[in-house]
């Protein structure tokens, strides 16, 4: 069971960025995935989550509008698209299998003011 993370950097404040998360190693399509974050100092938090089949989204009200998670069966991957990022959503961003401790690598997210 492997989750990889791809697709983080340094953004200027308003920019954005697209976290991908490819999976393997297990039946992708069964199960509920989710992003969650760690910024410097802080403790891990959830960010958004989307469910199998009917794919419900569900996010951390406070990053709802900003950020969007989706979902691609067919590539066993799961996205983050983050738009007008700011400097507070600088952190280490982890996929992760809903349900389970199972979790990715982490890619780091930097965003400047």
């Amino acid at each position: 069971v492997q989750l990889v993370e791809s697709g983080g950097g340094l953004v200027q404040a308003g920019g954005s960025l697209r976290l991908s998360c490819v999976a393997s190693g297990f039946p992708f399509n069964d199960y509920t995935m989710a992003w969650y974050r760690q910024g410097p100092g802080k403790e891990r938090e959830f960010v958004a989550s989307i469910t199998s089949f009917k794919r419900k989204a569900s996010y951390e009200e406070s990053l709802e509008g900003r950020f969007t998670i989706s979902r691609d069966d067919n590539v066993n991957t799961v996205y983050l698209q983050m738009n007008n990022l700011k400097p507070e959503d600088t952190a280490v961003y982890y996929c992760k299998r809903a349900f389970s401790d199972v979790w990715g690598q982490g890619a780091q997210v930097t965003v400047s003011a």
